[in-house]
């Protein structure tokens, strides 16, 4: 599995940006997918995550009520649309994948995830 994410710039404070993560291959819809983010100096923590069928996500605190995780198995694609941007948002996003079964919720631990992307960056700017 390849994850190409892309949708990163710079936007100010209470702007919006969406981002995606296109995957290869034709196994999409067997794949549980996240969004993670890594700032300068700070480890890789948790967005977003929702199961491959689009009927469980989960949030990281700071990001519910402004980001949304959704996916298109059609296009092979899973979104972040996130607004009210704040300064402390600034990192790089990485979308990340792994197998599950059917019935598996959405997961926010860095080790279940077995596929990552290259990363986009975000800077939102006060």
């Amino acid at each position: 599995v390849q994850l190409q994410a892309s949708g990163g710039g710079l936007v100010q404070a209470g702007g919006s940006l969406t981002l995606s993560c296109a995957a290869s291959g034709r196994t999409f819809s067997r794949l549980g997918m996240a969004w993670f983010r890594q700032a300068p100096g700070k480890e890789r923590e948790f967005v977003a995550a929702v199961s491959r069928s689009g009927g469980s996500t989960l949030y990281e605190d700071s990001a519910k009520g402004r980001f949304t995780i959704s996916r298109d198995n059609a296009k092979n694609t899973v979104y972040l649309q996130m607004n009210s941007l704040k300064p402390v948002d600034t990192a790089v996003y990485y979308c990340a994948a792994r197998f599950t079964i059917l019935s598996v919720a959405a997961t926010s631990a860095t080790t279940d995830y077995s596929y990552w992307g290259q990363g986009t960056q975000v800077t939102v700017s006060s």
